[in-house]
């Protein structure tokens, strides 16, 4: 036990937020039945449809959508509640932290590694050419957060989005 304590108190010092998720997943959802938090994670992705998404950003998506662009959502944000959101506002796909799953129970583990930094750039990357989309054709990248920074650098077009949690990439 003390051990955890010491363990999450170094994580802290070091800023280790890909350690502290890992934690604060397991802490969480070990145990809980997955079909349940998915239902609260539908509940929540219509709240931040509805009230919490910026309009200017909102707006540019939809642009983004009109003119034909593929657009997807990385985000380090649990998959619970962002496929669910996904589908909202009617994505092409969604890249995110994803929870291990057996028998219809969440087991406290992460499938991966926290989807932020290098690993948006992996996870992009690869759905790229399975969908494919030729990397010249990334263009249009939103970021919010020093976790952004690598994948922002695959885009000939990157903008910073100041105050929100997702990130809208359109190719």
């Amino acid at each position: 036990m003390l051990s955890n304590v010491g363990d999450t108190v170094q994580n802290v010092r070091r800023r280790d937020r890909d350690a502290l998720k890992a934690k604060f997943i397991a802490g969480i959802f070990s145990g809980k039945n997955a079909r349940e938090v998915d239902a609260l994670g539908v509940q929540f992705a219509s709240k931040v449809a509805d009230r919490w998404l910026r309009n200017d950003v909102a707006t540019r998506m939809r642009w983004h959508q009109e003119q034909g662009h593929v657009v997807i959502l990385v985000s380090a944000s649990l998959g619970t509640y962002l496929h669910p959101l996904g589908d909202l506002l009617e994505v092409d796909a969604v890249l995110c932290t994803e929870m291990e799953e057996v028998d219809g129970v969440l087991t406290g583990n992460m499938i991966g590694n926290n989807c932020r930094g290098e690993e948006k750039v992996s996870r992009v990357q690869k759905w790229r050419v399975e969908a494919g989309i030729d990397e010249d054709d990334l263009v249009y990248a939103y970021g919010d957060s020093s976790g952004d920074r690598q994948l922002l650098e695959l885009f000939s077009q990157p903008t910073w989005v100041n105050n929100r949690d997702l990130v809208v990439l359109a190719a």
